[in-house]
């Protein structure tokens, strides 16, 4: 949800990101719906949306390993993490999920198939790991299959670790990947 009480869905059907405010029953289009593909106006598999305060949408594109950037009325989104295959190098992810931006346009991503949290600092054409990334696992510095992120008004990160069943709390100050 945005400030402003309006509702985001993801449709993986569709291949889109809608949004809803109080009473509309169709919603508008704010990403993808332009069928399942890799071109920047198109989404594959479309699973976790964050809205920032300008009403740009981010969206963990599952499909194509990536998370897209889409401005208030863009007709095409704009990669900011991943999207150049699947592997754990710094400039990849696998499967992202949960999905945060701060206000300098950070993002930072649940990089679910690599057991790790990822940073992508704006304009970045590679990420630093935060949390994680020591393989999978249920020690305290493991991760295994994280998937929502969401950070406190201290700027603690909270990590759904879900193999784990556990969420885990990060000071990202003190992380030292």
């Amino acid at each position: 949800m945005d400030e402003n009480g309006s509702l985001y869905v993801t449709d993986n059907g569709k291949y889109e990101v809608r949004r809803y405010r109080r009473g509309e029953s169709q919603g508008t289009l704010v990403a993808g719906a332009n069928g399942q593909g890799n071109r920047l106006d198109q989404l594959s598999n479309p699973h976790y949306v964050f809205v920032d305060r300008d009403h740009s949408v981010y969206v963990s594109d599952l499909g194509n390993n990536r998370v897209t950037k889409w401005k208030e009325r863009a007709k095409e989104g704009i990669v900011v993490a991943g999207g150049q295959g699947q592997e754990d190098s710094f400039t990849l992810l696998n499967y992202p999920q949960g999905i945060v931006a701060d206000q300098l346009g950070t993002v930072y991503v649940a990089d679910w198939g690599n057991h790790r949290i990822m940073r992508w600092p704006k304009g970045a054409t590679q990420g630093s790991v935060i949390a994680g990334g020591n393989s999978w696992g249920g020690e305290s510095n493991q991760l295994y299959y994280p998937c929502g992120l969401s950070f406190d008004r201290h700027g603690n990160l909270y990590v759904v670790d879900n193999n784990n069943h556990r969420v885990q709390k990060f000071n990202i100050e003190q992380a030292t990947h």
